[in-house]
Parts: C-alpha cells; sequence; structure tokens
C-alpha cells in the first residue's frame, strides 16, 4: 500500500462536504507532476485530505476505491482522475505549522513542493502525522 496527499480549498470542496458525498471523483488535476500521482494510486491506498488556503491542515484519511482513468471533465486526454471515499476525520487536525517544526517532516512534500495538490506521503511521514493527529 501506498500513501498520498490531495489538497482541496474548503471553499471549493470541504472534508464535510465529501463526507456528505460519501465519495466524490477527484478531477480538474492540470498539473503533470500531479496527474502522474493519481496515476500511481491504486485501489486500497490511503489519502490525507488536506485543506489549502483555509485551515491549511490535514483534517482526514481517504481510501483509492477507483484507479486512474479519464477526467471526464475535459476532452483533453493526458489528465485523469481517481475516485477517494472518506475513512474518517482525524482525531486531531494537523497543521502546515505543526508540520514545519516537526524535524522528521522536512523533506516531505508537503513542505518541499507546497503548490502541488496530489502528493506522495512515505510510509514514515504517514506514521508521524498519524501519531500527531492522536492516531494509532
Amino acid at each position: 500500500m501506498a500513501y498520498w496527499l490531495v489538497k482541496s480549498e474548503p471553499f471549493k470542496y470541504s472534508w464535510d462536504q465529501f463526507v456528505k458525498d460519501k465519495k466524490t471523483t477527484w478531477d480538474g488535476v492540470r498539473n503533470y507532476a500531479a496527474r502522474n500521482n493519481l496515476r500511481d494510486m491504486k485501489k486500497g491506498d490511503l489519502v490525507l485530505f488536506y485543506h489549502s488556503n483555509e485551515g491549511v491542515e490535514i483534517v482526514g484519511i481517504a481510501k483509492v476505491f477507483k484507479e486512474f482513468y479519464p477526467d471526464p471533465t475535459t476532452d483533453v486526454e493526458a489528465w485523469g482522475v481517481v475516485d477517494l471515499k472518506p475513512v474518517r476525520k482525524l482525531k486531531q487536525a494537523v497543521t502546515l505549522e505543526q508540520i514545519k517544526k516537526e524535524a522528521r517532516l522536512a523533506n516531505m512534500d508537503l513542505v518541499r513542493l507546497g503548490r502541488l495538490s496530489v502528493q506522495t506521503v512515505k510510509e514514515d511521514e504517514w506514521a508521524i502525522v498519524m501519531a500527531m493527529a492522536g492516531e494509532k
């Protein structure tokens, strides 16, 4: 299993809306690196859901339930999507400020590649974030 992080501005698509919807298609990605990350996602992979611009924090865990397929919002074949389902809200949100203060997360994509909307998360980074969130 691999780990990932997706970003969404809460005023456009929030964690609460995601939970209400029970699933979503992660569409509209128009960056090649982010698209490549979507392409590498496999069914069952876990995904951190990050509120960007306002909140600026990891708020929940999602799961990939449908792997990469063509983005229905465009006719351009280069772009694709995955489908996600919410797993659970974190016990405690983990802020970008907290992550930047944690030396063991200095190389995390969220710190190094701040603008990338779909990012990889290493297994040790996942474990550290889960501990910071009060998760087992």
